[in-house]
């Protein structure tokens, strides 16, 4: 498991080193009744928060070194100032220490904690089959990093007679509200998507399982809100799939060097809204050709911020990494990318899902036969 270990712009890993710096240089031209501990103990205690153990015991003994060397200087390394001197020193480098242990310890039970709330979730949350016929699929799940709290992102594929029926959902909260929404919403899925050949009937039937599930929940882990959710039907025998947007941001469409959204003028309402007494808007149908990935996130990908404020765009980001040979890297790009974008820890849990129309043998010959031509 990897230890605990929170990421920083890198220009503030170097205070430490200037408050040593500063603090050396402040005792040695300074008079001798302005003295630089203050700094000194500060780069200490710094170290301890910001830097890993060796790089704390490097702080310390940089700055037991360079008083040292000033104490001998001037001429009171054997005197009880110097020794004085030497202590304070010795004490602010232990100081650091024991700040970096108490840091390390509380990371590690949080890496425990996140563990577990991730195995939780994903005992909730099986993985979808890798293949469905010609579909090549892959999903993955990530817990905040900001918290150790289980959360209420879900994903299902599922074959029906009606084609290949996916779904990706959030739920609002977290906690045991939220486990039990995620169950009882991929239950209703999974037997709907059998039975109901509309997307919009398939809704109906989801809404209703999970306002039936509140009225018998204790207030304590009953679900508060609402649940935004995309249902997907990827058409059999045909290059096209039909699109449910229940409140939830858009999916993408990855094809060539291209990636755009699937957007609609007027998403519809979330799941547990129902009661407000609007209609549902109906499905929309979009090309899906061969070759091209399907890309389903929740809002832990499209509300992940750099260190500006500024939101992630898949559009934008990943257009620069394509084309995509396979959901699997697709899916291991957008990760990569969304760590270096925060730079830092996640706010909000991550679920993607990604459904590649692979290429045919016919197909195959048509596109090696496209790029002789050219």
């Amino acid at each position: 498991m990897p230890s605990f270990s929170p990421r920083w712009p890198r220009y503030v890993e170097f205070a430490p080193s200037i408050l040593v710096a500063g603090g050396l240089t402040w005792d040695a031209f300074s008079p001798a009744d302005y003295w630089g501990d203050p700094m000194l103990t500060a780069a200490s205690v710094t170290a301890g928060a910001l830097l890993s153990l060796r790089h704390t015991l490097a702080i310390g003994a940089a700055i037991l070194v360079g008083v040292f060397a000033l104490t001998v200087k001037d001429g009171t390394a054997d005197s009880l100032e110097g020794h004085l001197e030497l202590i304070n020193t010795l004490f602010a480098a232990f100081m650091g220490l024991g700040v970096n242990r108490v840091i390390a310890r509380h990371g590690r039970h949080l890496d425990v904690v996140r563990s577990v709330a991730e195995a939780a979730q994903r005992a909730v949350l099986p993985a979808p089959p890798e293949r469905i016929g010609r579909l090549a699929i892959a999903a993955r799940y990530q817990a905040a990093q900001s918290e150790a709290r289980i959360g209420g992102d879900a994903y299902a594929v599922q074959r029906t007679p009606f084609g290949v029926r996916l779904m990706i959902a959030d739920v609002r909260g977290k906690g045991l509200g939220a486990v039990s929404a995620v169950s009882v919403l991929l239950g209703a899925f999974r037997e709907a998507a059998e039975q109901e050949p509309d997307l919009r009937a398939l809704a109906d039937r989801m809404e209703h399982a999970l306002l039936r599930e509140s009225e018998h929940t204790s207030e304590e882990n009953r679900l508060e809100g609402f649940i935004t959710a995309l249902i997907c039907e990827i058409l059999p025998g045909a290059a096209g799939l039909r699109l449910l947007n229940c409140g939830h941001p858009a999916p993408y469409l990855c094809h060539d060097d291209e990636v755009r959204p699937l957007e609609v003028a007027a998403p519809g309402l979330p799941l547990g809204m129902g009661t407000l007494g609007a209609a549902r808007s109906g499905p929309t149908d979009w090309p899906f050709p061969a070759g091209s990935t399907l890309l389903l996130v929740t809002d832990g990908v499209t509300e992940a911020r750099d260190h500006a404020g500024m939101f992630y765009d898949p559009a934008t980001q990943l257009a620069d990494h394509g084309p995509f040979r396979g959901p699997r890297e697709l899916i291991d790009r957008l990760a990569a990318d969304i760590e270096d974008w925060t730079g830092g820890p996640r706010d909000d849990d991550m679920a993607v899902l990604a459904i590649t129309r692979q290429v045919t043998g016919r197909g195959r010959a048509a596109v090696r036969g496209s790029s002789a031509a050219r």
